[in-house]
């Protein structure tokens, strides 16, 4: 009796804080399965381990020694890992924040695949919306690659706020050295920004199940204005709910959490993934 050939094994994690209700293990195990290969995601919750960003070099040594293939990196980690790394693509490179941590031989290499995460269904659900002036908020690691992909859709002009001001200032000079000058700025005027702007995207955790909320003052907002998150649990920010309520075009998180994820396991497994069976498992594990 002939044996068949053991499937290809593959080991991933996600590290990060507050993320029980990632979609990204269900995505990839059900695309792993559907390729063909023993896929195996677990979570790495700092939240859940009482742990913070400090236990990274451990958590990283620990995933490499027991023979992960590779690390997804979210929030508040995708810039503190880059010490830690051997070395970094282009992407990675230029947004100084990395979501995607590859282990191949002996080495630690970071890319990014959030940008192009919120770039690809930007472009499907938005294609004909004004990008003269757009607002974003926060300028932490998601938001350096949301603020490359929508200078690389096309904006003008870019106004970044942030809690740590000189963070906003080093992304806008990174982004303006990239797209050049004069495409992003540090704001100081959140309320005349918005009041000039086109669109504004929320790259805050404010909205998130763990930080529920507004990540600005509703009276701001008005119906000629478009609005984006990158949070996708809940899919249905506060944000978004206001901004419908007044007639703004919207765009949900759960595009840039699919997109990312195709991208990534594209890297995890030199195989080319289904994008609409990820997106419609992404939907059906909200459904469940």
């Amino acid at each position: 009796m002939s044996i068949a050939a053991a499937k290809p094994a593959v080991l991933l994690g996600l590290i990060g804080q507050d993320i029980q209700r990632s979609r990204t293990p269900e995505m990839h195990m059900a695309e792993g399965e559907a390729q063909g290969l023993r896929l195996v995601y677990r979570l790495l919750d700092l939240t859940t381990l009482r742990l913070g960003p400090e236990a990274l070099p451990e958590l990283l040594l620990a995933a490499d020694r027991m023979g992960f293939t590779g690390l997804n990196i979210t929030h508040p980690c995708k810039q503190a890992v880059i010490p830690l790394l051997d070395d970094l693509s282009d992407d990675a490179r230029a947004l100084g924040a990395v979501n995607t941590v590859l282990f191949r031989d002996g080495k630690r290499i970071g890319h990014n695949t959030d940008w192009s995460g919120f770039a690809e269904p930007f472009r499907q659900q938005m294609p004909d919306v004004r990008l003269d002036r757009v607002v974003q908020l926060g300028a932490g690691g998601a938001g350096a690659a949301v603020a490359h992909a929508i200078l690389t859709l096309g904006a003008a002009e870019l106004t970044l706020f942030d809690v740590d001001a000189a963070r906003a200032d080093a992304v806008a000079r990174r982004l303006c050295d990239h797209f050049g000058a004069g495409r992003a700025r540090a704001g100081t005027d959140r309320a005349a920004a918005i009041g000039a702007a086109d669109g504004l995207v929320n790259a805050t955790p404010i909205g998130m199940d763990a930080h529920p909320g507004m990540p600005l003052d509703a009276a701001l907002l008005r119906p000629d204005l478009w609005v984006g998150e990158v949070i996708y649990f809940p899919l249905d920010t506060e944000l978004l709910r206001r901004a419908r309520a007044l007639g703004c075009r919207t765009i949900d998180g759960g595009g840039m959490a699919i997109y990312q994820a195709v991208a990534a396991f594209r890297l995890f497994t030199d195989l080319e993934p289904d994008a609409a069976r990820m997106t419609a498992g992404f939907h059906a594990i909200g459904a469940s």
